[in-house]
C-alpha cells in the first residue's frame, strides 16, 4: 500500500465519523433553537474546545506557522495576543453573555444588539448586523475552503479546484445535517484532533533539529538577518507597529459571532462555566505556542519554502508515518471544518433568524435553515476558488471587520449593561465596519501609521474608544 493510499484511508474514515456524528446528532435537532444553540444545553468540554476550535481556523495551524515561518521570532506576538483574546471572552464577556442569553432568549449577536428595552428589535440594527456578517462571514469560509484545497492539493495527486469543492462537500454534509449539535460535537473531536497534533508535531521538529541549541545553530545559518529578534527589521516605527498590530487581533475575540454563540448555548451554572474557561486557555496556550515553534523549527528543516503557509504539511511529511500523516492532515481539515462550519451556521441564523423570523403557513425555520446553510456554502466556494490573497490575509480582513463592528458592542451591552439607543448602536457598527475595510485597501508598507500589521491595532483601537466614550456619555447622562 502506497503513503497516499494510507493516508487516503485515514482520511476517508475521519470524515464517515464527522458524518455519523451529523446523522445522529440529527435526532436532537428539532427546532431552530435546537438548530442554532442546541437548546442551550452546552457541557463545558463541548463548549470549550468547539468554540476554541472555531476560533482557531486554518489560520492557526496554516497561517500561525507559516507567520512564524517567515517571520521568524517577531511573530510570538502572536501568542499573547491569541491568549489574551480568549481571556478576555472567557473572563469578562461569557459570564455576562451566557446571562443576558437565558435571561431574553437571545439567539445570535445579533439579538443582543438590535434589542430595544421593550424587548423588540431594531429593524435597522438588524439589516446592518446582518449585513455585516454575511460579507464577513462569506469572506471567512471562502478562506477555510481555501485551506482545504492547499492542503489536499499537496498531499495528493488533485488539483486545487476538486480539493475545494471536497472540503467543501464535507463540511456542509454534517452541517446541514445536525446543526449546533453536529457542529459542536464534531468542533469538540476536531478541536482535539488538533490540540493533539499540536503537542506532537513541533516537538518530533524540535527533536529533528536537535534541540533548542541545534535549532539556534541552525537557524543562524539559513535564516534571514534579524531572524531571532523580538520586532521585524527596519523602522523603529514599522517594528513597534508590527507588534501594536499583532496585539490587536486579541481585541476581536468578542466580536467573533461563530465563537461567542458557544457563552449563549452553554448551560446554566457556576462550575460549567469555570471548567470550561480552564478548558479553553488550556487548548490556546497549547495550539498557539505549539503552531509558533513548528513555524520557527521549520525553517531550519526546510529553508526555501516558496510559500511558509505549507511548512505544518511539509514538516508533517518528512516526520510521520502515512498513518500519522493521516491524522495530522485530518488536523487540518479540523481547523478548516471547526470554522467554516459554525461560521455557515451564523450567516444562516442571519437570513433566516434575524432577517427573516417564522411566520405562519410558510417553511419552518429549521428547513429554511438548512437551506440557507446549503446556499452560502455553495456560494463561498466561487471567492475560494478566485481569491488570491494569502489566508493570514484574508482571515484577518474577516476577523477585524467583525471584531469591530460588534466586539466593542457586546461588552457594552452585557457586561456594563449599558443599552445604546439604535441609532448609536448603528452608527457604532457602521463605522466599525467601514473603518476595518478602509484599513484593509488603504495598507501601505512605506507609511508607517498604514503598516500591515499596525492597521488591526487601530482598526480594534479607535472602534473600542468610540464605543465605550458613547456608553460613558450616556452612563454620565443617565446619572443626571
Amino acid at each position: 500500500m502506497t503513503r497516499e493510499e494510507v493516508v487516503l484511508i485515514t482520511l476517508v474514515t475521519y470524515k464517515v465519523v464527522l458524518v455519523a456524528i451529523g446523522v445522529v446528532t440529527e435526532r436532537r435537532t428539532r427546532d431552530g433553537t435546537d438548530f442554532f444553540l442546541g437548546g442551550r444545553r452546552l457541557g463545558p468540554m463541548v463548549a470549550a474546545v468547539s468554540a476554541s476550535a472555531s476560533s482557531s481556523s486554518a489560520w492557526t495551524l496554516l497561517g500561525v506557522s507559516g507567520a512564524a515561518y517567515a517571520d521568524g521570532l517577531s511573530a510570538i506576538w502572536i501568542f499573547p495576543a491569541c491568549v489574551g483574546g480568549f481571556l478576555l471572552n472567557w473572563i469578562v464577556l461569557a459570564p455576562a453573555l451566557r446571562r443576558y442569553s437565558h435571561a431574553t432568549g437571545a439567539v445570535t449577536v445579533t439579538d443582543v444588539l438590535a434589542r430595544r428595552g421593550d424587548g423588540s428589535l431594531a429593524r435597522n440594527v438588524v439589516r446592518l448586523a446582518s449585513f455585516i456578517v454575511l460579507v464577513s462571514l462569506c469572506t471567512y469560509v471562502a478562506s477555510q475552503y481555501q485551506a482545504a484545497g492547499k492542503s489536499l492539493s499537496k498531499q495528493f495527486a488533485l488539483g486545487f479546484d476538486e480539493s475545494v469543492l471536497i472540503g467543501a462537500g464535507v463540511v456542509l454534509v454534517y452541517t446541514l445535517l445536525g446543526g449546533f449539535w453536529a457542529v459542536s460535537v464534531t468542533d469538540t473531536l476536531q478541536g482535539l484532533v488538533m490540540v493533539a497534533t499540536s503537542l506532537v508535531l513541533p516537538t518530533a521538529a524540535l527533536i529533528a533539529v536537535g534541540g533548542p541549541a541545534g535549532l539556534v545553530e541552525q537557524l543562524g545559518n539559513v535564516a534571514p538577518d534579524g531572524y531571532l529578534a523580538l520586532t521585524k527589521p527596519g523602522p523603529i516605527t514599522l517594528g513597534v507597529g508590527a507588534v501594536f498590530g499583532l496585539l490587536g487581533i486579541g481585541l476581536g475575540y468578542p466580536g467573533q459571532p461563530h465563537v461567542v454563540n458557544r457563552f449563549m448555548a452553554l448551560k446554566q451554572g457556576d462550575a460549567p462555566l469555570r471548567n470550561a474557561r480552564r478548558i479553553a486557555i488550556g487548548w490556546a496556550v497549547i495550539v498557539y505556542s505549539g503552531m509558533l515553534l513548528l513555524g520557527v523549527c521549520g525553517r531550519a528543516l526546510h529553508p526555501t519554502l516558496a510559500d511558509g503557509e505549507v511548512i505544518f504539511i511539509v514538516a508533517m511529511e518528512g516526520l510521520f508515518h502515512p498513518v500519522v500523516v493521516g491524522v495530522m492532515l485530518a488536523a487540518v481539515l479540523s481547523a478548516i471544518m471547526s470554522t467554516a462550519d459554525s461560521q455557515l451556521l451564523v450567516a444562516a441564523s442571519a437570513i433566516t433568524h434575524d432577517l427573516h423570523p417564522d411566520r405562519p403557513g410558510g417553511l419552518s425555520q429549521l428547513a429554511r435553515s438548512r437551506i440557507a446553510v446549503a446556499v452560502l456554502g455553495a456560494l463561498a466556494v466561487w471567492p475560494a476558488l478566485t481569491l488570491e490573497e494569502s489566508i493570514f490575509k484574508n482571515v484577518l480582513f474577516a476577523w477585524a471587520a467583525m471584531g469591530t463592528a460588534f466586539g466593542p458592542l457586546l461588552l457594552v451591552r452585557v457586561v456594563l449593561r449599558r443599552a445604546m439607543d439604535p441609532n448609536r448602536t448603528f452608527a457604532v457598527m457602521l463605522f466599525g465596519f467601514t473603518f476595518a475595510i478602509l484599513t484593509y485597501v488603504a495598507t501601505n508598507p512605506q507609511i508607517a501609521w498604514l503598516e500591515p500589521g499596525l492597521r488591526w491595532f487601530w482598526t480594534c483601537f479607535v472602534a473600542f474608544a468610540l464605543t465605550f466614550a458613547l456608553a460613558w456619555k450616556l452612563s454620565a447622562r443617565e446619572a443626571r
